[in-house]
C-alpha cells in the first residue's frame, strides 16, 4: 500500500531524494507512489521548481544540472572523467576536417587529446582551448572574437555569432550544461545558449561529450533538441535507460568501456 496523507514537507523530501539521484519525476507515477492526487504532485513540483531544485517538463520534472559554476571552478571537477571523454571524443575526428570546439572543460580535454599528426582546421570561442592548440603546427587555428564571458570561459554575443556563421564546419563538439532526451541540450547562460544554437545550425554534424552527472538533467536555456545531435559520448556508468531514447532518436552512442 502506498503511504497516505503525507504532509507537504514529507512529499517534498521524497521528491528531492529522487531528483538528487539524477532521476526524473513523473507526476502520475509519483502520485500513485505517494497516494496523492496528480494535481497535488504538480503543485509540489511547481514549488520545488521555484526553489531551483528542479525544472518542470511535460508530465513531471527533471533535476537541475550541477554544472552551473564558473569555467575556472568547473576545470577542477571530475577531471579524470573529462580526460577520458576527451580522449574518446578525439577518436571520431578525421584528418582535413574543419572542427569547432565549443567552450567547456570537457572540450578543453578534447583539445588536449587531438592527435598531433592530423591536419585540421580548429575554430573555437574559448581562449583556454585556443591557448592549448596554438603550438600545434598541423592545426590551422581560428579564434572566434567578441566580448569574453568569464563564467562561460567563452567569447559570446553578436560578433561571435557572426564569426561562427561564416565558417563551414564539418563537426562541432558542443559544450553542454545539461543533456536529456526530453529537453535536449541546455545551458545556464542565455548568451551562451544563443551562440550554441547558431553553432548547431551551421554545423554538418554535432557531437556532445557529457559526464554522467549531466545526463537526465536540465538547465534554464534551450540549445538543441536531442534529435539535433549526431554523436553522444558518455561514461561507462551512464544508465541504459537514459541512453535508450537517444538511440531511438538516431543518435550514435559512444560509451566508454569500464
Amino acid at each position: 500500500m502506498p503511504p497516505l496523507h503525507l504532509l507537504p514537507d514529507e512529499r517534498h523530501r521524497i521528491i528531492r531524494r529522487r531528483l538528487s539521484l539524477g532521476k526524473r519525476v513523473l507526476a502520475l507515477e509519483m502520485a500513485r507512489e505517494l497516494g496523492a492526487s496528480e494535481d497535488t504532485i504538480r503543485r509540489d513540483l511547481r514549488e520545488l521548481a521555484s526553489l531551483g531544485v528542479c525544472q518542470r517538463v511535460y508530465g513531471g520534472a527533471l533535476p537541475v544540472s550541477p554544472a552551473s559554476g564558473s569555467f575556472d571552478a568547473r576545470q577542477r571537477q571530475a577531471l579524470g572523467s573529462k580526460v577520458a571523454l576527451g580522449q574518446a571524443a578525439a577518436t571520431i575526428i578525421a584528418t582535413d576536417q574543419v572542427i569547432f570546439l565549443d567552450a567547456g572543460t570537457t572540450n578543453l580535454e578534447v583539445a588536449r587529446a587531438l592527435p598531433s599528426h592530423l591536419n585540421l582546421t580548429v575554430a573555437t570561442n574559448s581562449p583556454a582551448i585556443a591557448m592549448e592548440l596554438i603550438s600545434h603546427s598541423n592545426i590551422a587555428l581560428v579564434m572566434i572574437g567578441g566580448l569574453v564571458n568569464r563564467d562561460a570561459g567563452a567569447a559570446l554575443g553578436a560578433r561571435a555569432i557572426r564569426d561562427v556563421q561564416s565558417i563551414s564546419i564539418d563537426l562541432s563538439f558542443l559544450g553542454a550544461c545539461a543533456v536529456s532526451i526530453q529537453d535536449g541540450v541546455r545551458a545556464f547562460i542565455f548568451e551562451d545558449s544563443e551562440f550554441k544554437r547558431a553553432l548547431v545550425e551551421t554545423s554538418r554534424a554535432v557531437a556532445v561529450a557529457a559526464t554522467t552527472e549531466k545526463l537526465g538533467t536540465t538547465a534554464p536555456f534551450h540549445v538543441a533538441l536531442s534529435t539535433d545531435l549526431d554523436t553522444l559520448i558518455v561514461e561507462a556508468d551512464a544508465q541504459a535507460g537514459q541512453l535508450r531514447g537517444f538511440k531511438r532518436a538516431g543518435v550514435r552512442i559512444h560509451q566508454l568501456a569500464i
